[in-house]
């Protein structure tokens, strides 16, 4: 592990002088619970402005909201026990299920509501007329908390998202440049090439919480937007790139070997692509690169009589996608240098109807499956607390709440609440130490800062760091809470150890009832998310009409970037990980097909027709098998014989059919070339072992 870093001993050295600002203004002002400011800034301090400022935002909202349902509840429903139980697993659940539907920053207002009112209500229970003081009071510190955090976060060595934006799109520039190159130089298999797949999907999905914060932190809109239009660049950059893969990999099958022109454009646009990042003084000007490269990309595009051919049709397939590679790719370099750079005009390469999709896939059936056993959790800690007669089980019920609403919408909670249960024992241990061997030699307050900065201080370094900031905030936060320092010392050695074992049981309830229930691990999430995948493909193919197709293909996108982070690396063309793209890339030509169908005419919309329905049908068989199924042979032939119906029908060069004049329009030759290459992307998809087959040409038509 490397050492803390100067930038984390300032944070954590600006977060301690934070907290004891608001513990000394809590004690001068005379909260009843003073420490739950000083807990407060731990919770929301990050290391930039714009974290901190939404995170304290969306915590007030949902301490608020929380509050307000405690006060709601407590009064009416009090002397009924198990119908009050109920009531507080119902409001936990409903708004943890509604924070599940939202991937951004703003999830934070629903998820505290959902665990504070048991955190309020529950301590309340033996005690009703308090329950409104005790609101009311939790508000003011959590706010006092707030307001502290935020003006120092913002005050003393503010770090802004900015910058980190750019460290995260430079990671996956590198990945991206790799993964492109590799494919381009016909390398597509090896463990390196799999693993930098993974970690393109999983910084794509990374990103949408980021972005969701960057309106706190004084980024101008027009660099928001540039920063999501990156994201959605970024995100269909990988589907492009396999789909320009499967081309280029049927020309070698069927030549032996790329032609020297082609390998050395495809050689040319990976070395462009693997260039230094582009600087930002540099943002709006022409790529001059970029340009040559696409007008070497127009010159080689075959004749329109060369595409009555499978070589011509693969050709053509093939220079199209690179063309949209080179496109994304520089929109994806001027759009990092122009949000490094802050100005300058941005203009895209990259049009196309799938962008600006804003609608994300949940597995809302597994969040309502989550949800419930948040619910039931704390119903049945309540039954065993009040048939148990416990007076302080209550602080038990409020860690299961806390616990397993933190971790619900992760595939296999049951190790994150152990770790959480760890942390808990050992702030346990943490603050008994302090409450009865060094605080009785406390007599003032500057004392009591010098004795809390080495510990918290130490600590705090930690929390910059994403595989450590749980725990070491848990533990923060956790010794803050259980020490519960006041004006005056006092101290009761079994008043402490019933009060904070509770919450230790709490924990360990959480882990053995999320064991016990949530076994599954990502498989039974990943099976969810084939099928479900399965059942847009064949709602893509369908004649069923789509509201947005846009937003369909952006859900379906999102659901690939979240199953491949779940799957391993595989270099297995039957893998998941690598069939679940075939399927997206089938559904995005079917989507194209769709579209196309209703400008051609003739025999064409007919013969798609018939295409469409076959893949619908075989997806529709996969989704109720609940298992990938074999592609019927038929489906080839439909495909085959669509392809020959177009590449025959009103090209140039090529005998029209049916007696009809050979068109001039080029919109009309445009889309011609656009369905042939959907239907080549099909056929590849559906049938790559059988791909070499190549389908014979019309009649009349150059094979």
């Amino acid at each position: 592990m490397a050492y803390p870093s100067v930038r984390d001993w300032l944070f954590s050295a600006k977060t301690f002088a934070a907290a004891m600002i608001a513990l000394y203004i809590g004690l001068a002002l005379e909260l009843p619970r003073p420490y739950w400011a000083m807990a407060t800034v731990y919770i929301v301090s990050n290391p930039f402005v714009g974290a901190t400022r939404s995170k304290a935002l969306y915590r007030a909202l949902g301490t608020a909201l929380g509050a307000a349902g405690a006060v709601l509840i407590v009064p009416p429903f009090v002397e009924s026990p198990f119908l009050f139980s109920t009531i507080v697993g119902l409001w936990t659940g409903t708004m943890l299920y509604v924070s599940l539907n939202d991937r951004t920053a703003r999830s934070y207002v629903c998820l505290l509501a959902g665990y504070t009112l048991p955190l309020i209500a529950l301590p309340a229970v033996t005690n009703p007329t308090t329950v409104f003081d005790l609101a009311i009071t939790r508000t003011e510190e959590i706010l006092l908390g707030i307001v502290v955090a935020s003006i120092v976060g913002s005050v003393v060595f503010p770090s802004r998202l900015a910058p980190t934006l750019i460290e995260r799109t430079d990671a996956w520039f590198r990945d991206a440049a790799f993964y492109a190159s590799e494919t381009l130089s016909g390398h597509i298999a090896g463990a390196t090439i799999s693993a930098s797949r993974q970690r393109l999907a999983a910084t794509v999905n990374g990103l949408e919480f980021l972005l969701s914060q960057l309106t706190y932190d004084h980024t101008r809109p027009d660099i928001v937007r540039r920063a999501r239009a990156l994201q959605g660049r970024m995100q269909i950059f990988l589907p492009l790139i396999s789909s320009m893969a499967d081309p280029l990999i049927e020309l070698v099958r069927q030549r032996g070997a790329h032609t020297p022109e082609l390998e050395t454009l495809l050689a040319d646009v990976a070395k462009w692509i693997k260039a230094p990042a582009l600087e930002a003084k540099h943002a709006d000007e022409p790529d001059h690169e970029a340009e040559a490269l696409r007008a070497r990309v127009d010159a080689m595009r075959p004749s329109a009589q060369a595409l009555a051919s499978w070589d011509g049709a693969l050709l053509s397939n093939a220079l199209w996608r690179l063309r949209q590679v080179i496109d994304i790719w520089q929109d994806c370099r001027s759009l990092r240098a122009l949000i490094a750079n802050e100005s300058g005009v941005w203009q895209p390469r990259y049009r196309h109807w799938r962008l600006g999709g804003t609608e994300r896939f949940f597995d809302r059936g597994m969040m309502l499956f989550s949800t419930l056993t948040v619910v039931f959790a704390i119903v049945f800690a309540c039954w065993l607390w009040i048939s148990s007669g416990w007076h302080d089980g209550a602080a038990a019920v409020t860690l299961v709440a806390v616990s397993c609403s933190f971790f619900a919408a992760l595939d296999e909670p049951a190790p994150l609440v152990f770790k959480f249960f760890l942390s808990t024992t050992a702030s346990v241990v943490f603050a008994g130490l302090y409450l009865f061997v060094v605080l009785p030699h406390v007599h003032d307050f500057a004392m009591l800062v010098l004795m809390f900065a080495g510990p918290f201080i130490l600590i705090g370094t930690l929390l910059p760091r994403p595989q450590f900031n749980m725990v070491t905030m848990l533990v923060a936060v956790n010794t803050a809470t259980f020490i519960s320092i006041q004006s005056a010392y006092e101290a009761d050695f079994f008043v402490f150890l019933n009060s904070n074992l509770a919450g230790v049981a709490g924990l360990l309830f959480a882990y053995v009832w999320t064991r016990a229930t949530r076994p599954f691990g990502a498989e039974l999430a990943v099976r969810r998310l084939l099928r479900s995948g399965w059942e847009d493909v064949a709602r893509s193919a369908s004649t069923q009409p789509l509201d947005d197709q846009r937003n369909h293909a952006s859900r379906m996108l999102d659901r690939v970037t979240q199953l491949l982070p779940r799957l391993g690396a595989s270099d297995d063309h039957r893998h998941p990980s690598i069939e679940s793209f075939r399927d997206l890339r089938i559904a995005l030509n079917a989507l194209d097909l769709r579209r196309s169908r209703r400008r051609l005419s003739g025999d064409v919309p007919d013969a798609i027709d018939r295409v469409l329905a076959g893949v619908t049908d075989h997806y529709t068989r996969c989704a109720a098998a609940n298992a990938r199924q074999p592609v019927p042979p038929a489906l080839l032939a439909t495909i085959d014989d669509a392809l020959r119906r177009v590449a025959g029908r009103n090209l140039p060069g090529a005998a029209p059919a049916d007696g009809a004049a050979t068109p001039t329009v080029p919109a009309t030759h445009r889309r011609l070339r656009d369905t042939l290459h959907a239907l080549v992307g099909l056929r590849l998809s559906l049938y790559p072992a059988a791909a070499a087959q190549a389908p014979q040409a019309p009649d009349g038509a150059r094979a």
